[in-house]
């Protein structure tokens, strides 16, 4: 937004400009235009201006020359006419005897957005390709991309192309770069560049020379190279080996991702080359920067989902400090629960549990939910630490507590005399409704085990008005249904008055049929209604389900160094809610096991 006066300033501004006496002064001159572009970066409109510093780019100034072409480059679309008289000065520019002012010029014609400018660029950037300064050849190559999308849908022009291919033995390394950017640009609509075995060789017999991001983008090229035998293939590796121990996180994972698409065929080398990255994924988790903390970390699940317990000596690097954010506590708490074995599991579960106390909620049942993944293995350890976790008395620690123990004596029955004893008086506590699910699952799936499990349903019936999730109400009608089958004379009051409820109150239809369905499979005999209800209480050949199986790499190798390792995917299937959508099978079990 213009501020205040701004017509006036500008006014100012055109006659300093305009003065002959400011003129001669460079430094007084330089100041003006200095000024200028302050006012354009604070979004006043100066282009009224235009003409003033056209004239004064006529200058030896380097300076004042980037100046004046940066306000050109702002405005030429706003004012194509005077823009044209600017071009004559750029034109001249491109000759001049200095390769700076050459290759500014040339940088800055390519950057006016008027339409007609290409029949303009077209000789200073052929010139430029031939230019014997690095510099403006570097400029001229990235010239001809923008040169090209400036086209539109015009048919690519071959001979820029072969000219472009031709500079890739180019001897400065920035301009072999930029003409692969250039022609991935120009060709794009064709597959982009293309990598043949001459091509490949050169490229990679110039890595040395470049700098750490030229290497990046070299790397990833070469991935369209597919060696023709053998004997080449490890050539090649040969040649990239040093990269592996490149001081660069970016050229390290680069080199990995090519290595493990070449040896496809070679599972060995691919095992060495991972064993080879671990140094410098371990020191790229640790480091300060947090989003490549973040991301060596993802790439270290990557890894481990197909080489299980291989930072497992190094499990302690994955403790997190202090000060690190939750993303990456949850992830470093993932991966811990991937290297857990006899040696580390009490560190591992210490480490766990301190962050289950957590001032933030979310990460703290994210701890929970992580001792729960490894009580699957050892289900006496974590059993003992969830149990102890209750007596904090805090909502969310004993939701995700319950909802952890729901889930272990699903897929580990040995589990449940252990977990019993820690239901009563959960009830109290518990407000939200994925806690209330899974304790009301526990209550009436395992109700023969606890003395008190009616009192505890009774309460729940009581405030059956005054519950809002249907999904509690038709786990309630389902327990208390379970419930009633094995101890009818504490329940049947209690179960009349649920169903009576579900009936004739309840306004939610789901609701409402499953009580007609209990009405109607209990009016057949109590005989017929075990029989359908009558479904196991645990199911451990599920844990094929939900542990994870070691994936091949070749996987995930495409995915590898890219963004996709970042995305939010869980390794395998978790039957820890995170919604209650995922709770519905243990709502409505009856159901599947009646059909």
């Amino acid at each position: 937004m213009p501020y205040l006066g701004s017509e006036d300033a500008v006014k100012e501004l055109k006659r300093a400009l305009s003065n002959p006496h400011i003129q001669a002064d460079r430094l007084r001159y330089r100041n003006v235009i200095h000024k200028v572009i302050r006012h354009m970066t604070q979004g006043v409109d100066v282009s009224s201006v235009f003409m003033e510093m056209v004239k004064a780019s006529a200058t030896v100034d380097i300076v004042q020359k980037k100046l004046v072409y940066l306000y050109m480059c702002t405005y030429a679309c706003q004012k194509p006419d005077l823009a044209l008289l600017a071009i004559n000065t750029l034109c001249k520019d491109c000759s001049d005897p200095n390769p700076m002012v050459r290759g500014l010029a040339l940088r800055s014609m390519c950057n006016l957005r008027m339409p007609g400018i290409n029949e303009y660029i077209q000789q200073p950037i052929s010139s430029g390709l031939r230019d014997k300064a690095s510099y403006v050849r570097r400029v001229a190559v990235l010239g001809c991309a923008k040169m090209h999308s400036q086209q539109g849908d015009v048919e690519v022009d071959g001979t820029v192309v072969n000219e472009l291919y031709s500079l890739l033995r180019d001897p400065d390394p920035i301009v072999l770069v930029n003409c692969l950017r250039a022609l991935e640009e120009i060709l794009k609509g064709e597959g982009g560049v293309v990598i043949n075995k001459p091509i490949a060789h050169h490229l990679l017999n110039r890595m040395a020379e470049l700098d750490q991001w030229g290497q990046s983008e070299v790397l990833g090229f070469l991935l369209r190279y597919n060696p023709r035998t053998e004997e080449e293939l490890f050539d090649i590796l040969n040649l990239l080996d040093n990269f592996l121990k490149s001081n660069h996180t970016s050229v390290v994972m680069g080199a990995t991702k090519l290595f493990l698409v070449l040896a496809v065929e070679f599972s060995s080398v691919q095992r060495d080359v991972l064993g080879r990255l671990k140094g410098p994924l371990l020191t790229a988790s640790a480091s300060e920067s947090k989003e490549m903390c973040f991301v060596a970390l993802c790439h270290v699940r990557e890894i481990l989902s197909s080489m299980p317990g291989h930072f497992s000596s190094h499990y302690k690097k994955f403790f997190s400090s202090y000060n690190d954010p939750h993303y990456i506590k949850s992830q470093k708490m993932d991966i811990l629960c991937e290297l857990v074995n006899d040696e580390n599991v009490n560190n591992i579960l210490e480490e766990l549990r301190i962050c289950c106390t957590d001032v933030s909620v979310q990460l703290a049942q994210t701890a929970i939910f992580a001792i729960g993944r490894i009580a699957k293995t050892y289900s006496e350890k974590c059993v003992k630490i969830l149990s102890q976790l209750l007596e904090f008395n805090q909502e969310h620690i004993t939701s995700a507590v319950i909802q952890t123990f729901r889930d272990l004596v699903w897929l580990r029955p040995q589990c449940i005399t252990k977990v019993c004893p820690a239901l009563p008086g959960c009830e109290e506590i518990i407000q939200d409704n994925e806690g209330k699910l899974a304790l009301i699952w526990l209550l009436g799936m395992h109700g023969d085990l606890i003395l008190n499990v009616p009192y505890i349903l009774e309460d729940y019936v009581d405030n059956i008005k005054t519950e809002t999730s249907p999904l509690v109400k038709i786990e309630l009608l389902s327990a208390l249904v379970r419930l009633f089958l094995s101890r009818p004379a504490e329940c049947q009051d209690m179960l009349g008055r649920l169903i009576y409820y579900c009936i004739e109150e309840e306004i939610d239809m789901a609701v409402r049929d499953q009580g007609l369905f209990y009405y109607r499979l209990l009016a057949t005999g109590v005989n017929e209604a075990k029989q359908v209800m009558n479904s196991p209480k645990s199911d451990p050949t599920l844990s094929v389900l939900v542990e994870q199986t070691n994936q091949p790499i070749n996987t995930w190798v495409p995915d590898f160094n890219t963004l996709m390792p970042l995305c939010d995917r869980k390794h395998g299937v978790s039957l820890t809610a995170g919604s209650e959508e995922a709770v519905v099978p243990f709502a409505s079990d009856h159901l599947v096991s009646g059909n």
